[in-house]
């Protein structure tokens, strides 16, 4: 079970920079790529990440199982992919009102990106939980799993930047996050049943 959940991380920290890195895509065409539209994205993730980790560490205490943490997986997905649709409409109506970069890119990456990436922020606190069995193991098994999620946000970071942009279009790519995180939730949601058989 352990190698599942370091996979569950492993993807999830994949699908958070990638999905960070192609905020800077959605944004561009109306704010610019400037140092006001990454500022503005990097704090979205930030605090939506930080709101992610306390829930999740809340839901965590609650009867922590495999079942659960596929529900974070399909939930991810579900309000990740109408991006795919809603998203040209939604900076349209934020341009619309705020020409401003700076102001406009910062609401704009809060109503595309806060939910999903809030729900993302749960799998790695609620993997910790899942991991650890013995308090005193709880730092080392904290580490690894944060390394697992972190190289994870790299290869997700170089993935998208150096090839999937180039091969896919921006909608084609969340779709295809979309995808892994409902794998994901599958596996963890068959991997439960298995356990409790």
């Amino acid at each position: 079970m352990a190698y599942l959940i370091y996979l569950l991380a492993f993807v999830g920290g994949f699908s958070i920079m990638s999905l960070e890195l192609l905020g800077g895509r959605v944004l561009a065409p109306y704010f610019g790529s400037s140092i006001y539209v990454w500022g503005s994205i990097i704090t979205v993730f930030m605090l939506s990440l930080s709101i992610g980790y306390l829930v999740g560490g809340r839901l965590s205490l609650h009867h922590p199982s495999l079942g659960r943490f596929a529900i974070i997986f399909v939930a991810a997905a579900v309000c990740l992919y109408p991006l795919v649709y809603f998203n040209e409409a939604i900076m349209v109506w934020v341009f619309e009102r705020i020409e401003d970069p700076r102001y406009g890119s910062l609401v704009a990456s809060g109503f595309l990106f806060i939910v999903p990436t809030v729900i993302m922020g749960m799998i790695s606190p609620y993997s910790v939980r899942l991991l650890v069995q013995t308090t005193e193991s709880s730092g080392q098994v904290a580490g690894f799993l944060y390394f697992v999620s972190t190289l994870g946000s790299a290869l997700g970071t170089l993935a998208t930047s150096f090839y999937l942009v180039l091969w896919f279009e921006m909608n084609t790519i969340l779709t295809l996050l979309t995808l892994a995180l409902l794998a994901m939730g599958l596996l963890a949601a068959i991997a439960s049943r298995r356990v409790r058989s």
